[in-house]
């Protein structure tokens, strides 16, 4: 039965992974290539979030795989042959959770080790992605979009980094429109960002509200083209790079630098601790659910539908503690209501099974 529960289990995992993989590379794929980066970083970026994403189907795929096995051991009367030899439903379980605990114990790895890994190292490629503003925003002879309301246009970049022939458009201000347009440009970096040093130009400000239009020549402008960039993942650490034990007691230098509160930090710790253990949770609920049945010709179908929805259940809930644990740094305990909410849903189904079994036995 263990084996069986871990081959179908590596197939779900596989068709999840595959599912929620290819879900996130397209999202990649339209940001970084449409940004003018090569296939071999989009390649890069999508090997960086697997870690996160088998983490998130384990528990999944450990509940489809219990489910199958259960209903396939039903419907070949396996599991009226193992009744009929004496194994009582809690006898039977073991195999189950030991094979819950397993899974836990290879998503525990995976959110306590690999995946502040993998997102710190994404979240540093980011860095440097948004850093390199040459082929994130400028581009010879291309209409670029950078930013909501942005329009950058270069009509060549020099062998020396200089841009000829630059017109600009912000249009981020709402109620008025900026046009640049300058012979050359410079690209300087500072302390704040980069910065866009434009020379021999016009800027062309354009009211709605009067519908007026205000021009001025300039011999030199400096404009802030570092706000284009996505500042949300510079000069940010997020709480899902730091290690758990970072997490567990921050530090106030780590709390600003993440711009978090102390809540979110204690959440975000303990839930690299509760989230394994809803593989736990799944399991026991899909062997209760389906052993709940017993044998019947025609299928196992109701326990199914009742095992999906108990799951569906229990991720809300843990959705919702989660955004209460966030709320108030004492609550962190809030966060392992999902998955103890979830074993003692697969207790009560599996003691459930034994009573009707018992029940049976007497009236026979």
């Amino acid at each position: 039965m263990l084996s069986q529960l871990t081959i179908l289990f590596g197939f779900f995992g596989l068709v999840l992974v595959s599912l929620y993989w290819l879900n996130q590379a397209v999202k990649l794929f339209e940001r970084l290539i449409g940004d003018g980066q090569s296939a071999q970083v989009f390649l890069e970026f999508t090997a960086l979030t697997l870690p996160d994403i088998i983490g998130r189907v384990l528990p999944l795929a450990a509940f489809a795989g219990t489910v199958q096995v259960m209903n396939r051991m039903s419907n070949e009367s396996e599991l009226v042959v193992m009744q009929a030899t004496g194994l009582s439903p809690w006898r039977m379980a073991r195999p189950v959770l030991v094979f819950g605990l397993g899974v836990a114990v290879l998503a525990s790895v995976l959110s306590h080790g690999l995946v502040p890994a993998s997102q710190a190292q994404l979240a540093e490629r980011r860095a440097e992605i948004a850093r390199d503003v040459t082929s994130q925003v400028l581009s010879e002879g291309r209409f670029l979009h950078p930013a909501p309301g942005v329009t950058v246009y270069i009509r060549e970049i020099t062998p020396a980094s200089e841009l000829q022939d630059i017109f600009l458009s912000d249009a981020r201000e709402e109620g008025r429109q900026v046009t640049y347009t300058a012979k050359r440009a410079l690209l300087v970096d500072s302390a704040t960002g980069p910065k866009l040093v434009m020379f021999d130009g016009m800027a062309q400000s354009l009211s709605d509200e009067n519908g007026r239009l205000s021009t001025a020549r300039f011999a030199d402008f400096t404009y802030d083209i570092g706000a284009l960039v996505d500042s949300g993942t510079t000069g940010r650490t997020r709480l899902t790079t730091l290690p758990t034990l970072a997490l567990l007691s921050p530090s106030p230098a780590r709390l600003e630098a993440a711009r978090a509160t102390r809540a979110e930090a204690l959440q975000e710790g303990h839930e690299r601790f509760a989230g394994p253990l809803l593989a736990v949770a799944g399991a026991l609920v899909g062997y209760g659910a389906l052993l709940l049945g017993g044998f019947s010709r025609f299928g196992a179908g109701r326990q199914m539908v009742l095992g999906v929805v108990l799951l569906i259940a229990i991720h809300l809930l843990n959705n919702s503690a989660s955004d209460i644990a966030r709320r108030d740094a004492a609550l962190w305990p809030v966060t392992y209501l999902a998955p103890l909410a979830g074993m003692a849903m697969g207790t009560v189904l599996i003691a459930m099974s034994g009573r009707r079994r018992r029940l049976r036995g007497a009236m026979t």
